[in-house]
């Protein structure tokens, strides 16, 4: 009962204020027609409080994401569904979703009457503003009688997730032989071990498969060869992201973080749908993502999956005390980096294998100014190092486009290991 209080709206206070009232002076008065009023005025809150209090278990709902993954700056939905079991009635209810600021406003429905045995589909519009693995909810409903002298709050649906994945600029071609490694023709290396005129073989041992002998190389041998059967080899790409707080400027949306992450989830999926395998990995060598270059759109979503959850690093320096790409080509963003961590970075990369760098000038999106001739001088003094040591370089800023970028880079990718770097 003392619960059911509680619930009492202002109205339903006064009224019950007026009745204990009413109650007093007909005792007083002796007037036992007041009696009557202020004992219907007494009961009259009391059995609305109780009634909803008893009839609020009988209301149910549901929340479905449209969709559940969805990239920085589009359009989704959230569709809500709202039902009433039960012979009692029920009056005005007042729904609302907790909804985090990154996703917009916090939407509010009033449902007047809820009709019994049919569901009522409410939705409301969100527009995500910043990546990362969001909370919806909870739902809250305020359950008021017809007469408004009772209401009580109820949380109908607890939390969903919604996946708010990096926004993906479509970008176009790719350094020449991209994917191989070593800065060589894809054409040669892809080829390897295929065909007639590029087949290895190996001497025969106990055991192996007649049907693999390779006549042609045994007759000019004297000795039984057969085939290796081997899948062509394909190199891959590794995307090195440098995520730490230390390294970029910037909050929000615009921050030089958020640009880093989408233009290193752009890059990853440009170059997997070219058919190259992709691993995306930390500052420090950690393997953030590893995707193959064949396969549906869950390899795409696992990148992006990994991005989103991605938190800012509290290391100051970038190590890695080795070669982050095993070999592979390497595409490093990177924010601010010391003239140590440049070294440390070039000291573990062959000087044959293809090494590209975009280094953000990470004081222009603090600012939101960008002015060439005024960069960061340990922006410059990196590039020059990197180039120096056969990297290809540009420099990124928050007023040049994200394709812009990636095509001057695939210009100083394709001199195959010659001292050159661009910068826009």
């Amino acid at each position: 009962m003392l619960r059911s209080l509680s619930g009492l709206t202002t109205r339903g206070r006064c009224l019950l204020a007026a009745g204990v009232a009413a109650a007093v002076c007909a005792v007083v008065l002796n007037e036992r027609d007041l009696l009557r009023v202020a004992v219907f005025v007494i009961a009259l809150p009391l059995v609305v409080a109780v009634f909803i209090a008893a009839s609020r278990v009988r209301i149910g709902a549901s929340r479905r994401m449209l969709p559940d993954r969805v990239a920085v700056g589009s359009n989704s939905e959230v569709e809500l569904a709202l039902w009433r079991n039960g012979k009692l009635p029920a009056g005005e209810v007042l729904l609302e979703d907790g909804v985090p600021y990154a996703l917009g406003s916090r939407p509010r429905f009033v449902v007047e009457r809820l009709p019994h045995g049919r569901v009522v589909a409410l939705r409301y519009p969100i527009q995500p503003t910043l990546r990362g693995i969001q909370q919806v909810g909870p739902l809250r409903a305020t359950l008021t009688d017809p007469f408004g002298l009772c209401e009580f709050d109820r949380e109908l649906i607890g939390h969903s997730r919604l996946v708010v994945v990096p926004r993906v600029v479509a970008l176009w071609g790719l350094p020449s032989g991209a994917g191989i490694g070593a800065g060589d023709d894809g054409s040669v290396r892809l080829h390897a071990g295929q065909g007639e005129t590029d087949v290895v073989v190996r001497h025969y041992r106990q055991g192996d498969d007649l049907r693999k002998v390779h006549w042609r190389s045994t007759a000019r041998r004297d000795e039984i060869m057969v085939r290796v059967e081997e899948r062509p080899w394909r190199g891959g790409t590794t995307v090195l992201l440098d995520h730490r707080a230390a390294a970029h400027h910037g909050t929000g949306p615009t921050a030089s973080l958020e640009w880093a992450i989408s233009f290193a989830a752009s890059v990853c999926l440009h170059v997997r749908k070219a058919g190259h395998r992709v691993r995306l990995v930390s500052e420090h060598g950690k393997v953030l993502a590893d995707a193959p270059g064949d396969g549906g759109e869950g390899y795409d979503n696992l990148i992006l999956d990994a991005l989103a959850a991605l938190q800012p690093a509290h290391q100051r320096d970038l190590t890695t005390g080795h070669d982050p790409a095993e070999g592979q080509e390497l595409i490093a963003i990177l924010g601010t980096v010391s003239n140590e961590a440049v070294h440390e970075l070039a000291r573990y990369r062959p000087r044959g294998i293809r090494s590209l760098a975009v280094l953000l000038d990470t004081p222009a999106f603090a600012s939101g100014i960008s002015v060439p001739e005024k960069r960061a001088a340990a922006t410059e003094e990196s590039a020059t190092l990197l180039r120096a040591a056969g990297w290809g370089v540009v420099i990124a800023d928050p007023a040049t486009p994200m394709p812009q970028v990636w095509g001057e880079l695939c210009r100083t990718g394709s001199g195959r290991g010659v001292l050159i770097g661009g910068s826009l």
